[in-house]
């Protein structure tokens, strides 16, 4: 069994600009990429679980959420670092998309991507936790059986290191 970060994305990793998903617009919140290259060396997987609403809406597509995922991933590697798994969830109940109009038990603060992760991988839930930025971070944690730590904003390295067990 695994130890494991579940990491919301957008304010935790990288700046929230507002439904963020070109890649010109990417930017790492500060200490991120250390931080998840800390979790990585300390054996413990980075799982992104993130509520992605933009898609619903009609903002964007669920291919330019996965091209955005692809450059965090690029950009992560030249620090050393990686992420073991992104998980989105495109669903909003005020959806303009149809299909994705729904209160999808994979959108947080429901556990549905967190619980996916539990089948996917063997996953030590005691000694793992969700880092997110808004109290439906924290809910689907909890939810989950999960520990759930909401992040000031800052600096994500020195926020996060004090809760690796090396």
């Amino acid at each position: 069994m695994t130890p494991t970060v579940f990491l919301d994305r957008d304010g935790v990793i990288n700046v929230d600009v507002g439904y963020p998903h070109r890649i010109e617009d990417f930017s790492f919140i500060e200490g991120a990429p250390q931080a998840i290259a800390r979790m990585n060396k300390c054996g413990y997987l980075v799982i992104v679980v993130t509520n992605q609403s933009g898609i619903a809406r009609g903002l964007y597509t669920e291919e330019q959420a996965r091209l955005f995922n692809e450059h965090i991933q690029s950009q992560l590697s030249l620090w050393g670092a990686h992420i073991d798994k992104f998980y989105i969830s495109p669903y909003h109940p005020q959806a303009i998309i149809e299909r994705y109009r729904c209160d999808h038990h994979d959108r947080k603060p429901n556990p549905g991507m967190i619980e996916k992760a539990f089948k996917e991988f063997d996953i030590d839930k005691e000694n793992s936790f969700l880092v997110g930025d808004r109290d439906t971070d924290i809910q689907a944690a909890r939810a989950a059986g999960l520990k759930g730590y909401l992040f000031d904003g800052k600096n994500l390295d020195n926020f996060v290191s004090p809760l690796l067990k090396f």
